[in-house]
C-alpha cells in the first residue's frame, strides 16, 4: 500500500515539474486516497494548484497539510505564495517567516519572502532574502532573476545585468529575462546590446508588447526613427490602451517633422490618459511648429495646470520607462 502511495506521489512530482499540473493533481489525489493521513501529498497538490492559479484550492490543501503535520515548512511556504497573490501581505509574511523558522535551509521560502518585500517596496530586505536563497541554492535561476528586477528598481543597472546574465546562463530562457536585461543595457547607454536582447525576447514571445515598446526607445536613442516608429506601432497594436506608446510614437514623428501624425498620436494618448501633462506639452509643441499659436497656448496652459514643467530644449523627447 505504501509503495503505491509513494509511486503516485513521485509521479505527481514528475508531472508537476514538466508543467502538467492537471496530471500532477490527479496523481497526488490518488496518493491521498491511498493514505488520507499523509500530509505530503496535500502539500504537493497545493503547489500544483498554486501553479495553476487556483489559489483557494491551494490554500485548502496547505491548511490540511499543516493540520496533519504542523512542522511542514513547504506547506507554509506555498500558502504564503497564495496569500501574496491575493494581496494579503501580512498573512503571507507570517507564513513565510514560519516556514523559515521550521526549515532555515529552505531556499524557496527566502525567495518567496524576497518577492513579498519587493511588492512592499522594501528593496534592501528583498535583496538580502534573494541573496540568501541563492546561497542555499546557487543553481536557482529564478532567484537571480528576482534579484535583478529589484536592482533595476534601485537603478543599480550593472548589478541587474550581472544577475540577468547569470539567470540566462542557468538556462532561464524567458522573454521577460531578456527584456529586463535589455532595459538595463538601455539605461546604461548600451543600445546595441539592448536591441539584441529585445530581439531575443521577441523571438521567444512575439506578442510581448512591452518588448516592442522598449526596443522602440532604444532605436529612438540611436536616431533610427523609422525602426522606432515600427516598434511603437507594434506595441500599440498589441496593447491599444498604452498611452505612452502613442506618446512616444508621436515624439518620434515630431523628430521627423511629421507634426500632423505626431498630433494624432498625442491626441490618442490624451484620450487614454487625460491627466498626462507631458503629452499636452508635446502636442502644444507640434501645434507651435505648425504655426497654430492658439492651440499651442491652450495645450501649454493645460500642461501647466496638470503640473508639468518642461525641460528646456527637450519638448519632444520620448520618456523611457519600463512597463
Amino acid at each position: 500500500m505504501r509503495s503505491l502511495e509513494d509511486e503516485a506521489t513521485k509521479q505527481g512530482n514528475l508531472l508537476r515539474n514538466k508543467g502538467d499540473f492537471d496530471g500532477a493533481i490527479a496523481a497526488y489525489t490518488e496518493a491521498i486516497c491511498r493514505n488520507p493521513q499523509n500530509a505530503q501529498p496535500y502539500s504537493s497538490r497545493g503547489q500544483a494548484y498554486l501553479r495553476k492559479g487556483e489559489l483557494d484550492k491551494a490554500i485548502a490543501d496547505c491548511n490540511k497539510a499543516i493540520q496533519l503535520d504542523p512542522m511542514m515548512a513547504d506547506a507554509y511556504c506555498t500558502r504564503s505564495s497564495c496569500h501574496g497573490r491575493n494581496g494579503d501581505f501580512d498573512k503571507a509574511m507570517a507564513d513565510c517567516t514560519e516556514a523559515i523558522r521550521l526549515d532555515p535551509k529552505l531556499s524557496e521560502a527566502f525567495r518567496v519572502r524576497a518577492k513579498l518585500h519587493d511588492m512592499k517596496g522594501e528593496f534592501d530586505k528583498a535583496i538580502a532574502d534573494f541573496t540568501e536563497s541563492i546561497r542555499l541554492k546557487p543553481q536557482c535561476a529564478e532567484a537571480y532573476w528576482g534579484r535583478a528586477h529589484v536592482y533595476e528598481k534601485k537603478s543599480e543597472f550593472d548589478k541587474a545585468i550581472a544577475d540577468f546574465t547569470e539567470s540566462i546562463r542557468l538556462d532561464l530562457r524567458h522573454a521577460d529575462v531578456y527584456c529586463g536585461r535589455g532595459y538595463a543595457y538601455q539605461k546604461t547607454g548600451k543600445f546595441d546590446k539592448a536591441i539584441a536582447d529585445f530581439d531575443e525576447a521577441i523571438r521567444l514571445d512575439p506578442k510581448h508588447a512591452t518588448t516592442y515598446y522598449n526596443r522602440g526607445l532604444a532605436y529612438f536613442k540611436k536616431g533610427d526613427y523609422d525602426k522606432a516608429i515600427a516598434d511603437f506601432t507594434e506595441a500599440v497594436l498589441l496593447n491599444p490602451k498604452d498611452a505612452e506608446a502613442y506618446y512616444n510614437r508621436g515624439c518620434t514623428y515630431g523628430k521627423k517633422g511629421e507634426h500632423d501624425k505626431a498630433i494624432a498620436d498625442y491626441t490618442a494618448a490624451i484620450r487614454i490618459n487625460p491627466k498626462a501633462g507631458h503629452t499636452f506639452y508635446a502636442r502644444g509643441n507640434s501645434y507651435r511648429q505648425k504655426g497654430d499659436k492658439a492651440k499651442a497656448d491652450a495645450d501649454f496652459a493645460q500642461a501647466e495646470k496638470l503640473g508639468y514643467k518642461a525641460k528646456p530644449g527637450r519638448p519632444d523627447c520620448p520618456n523611457p520607462m519600463n512597463q
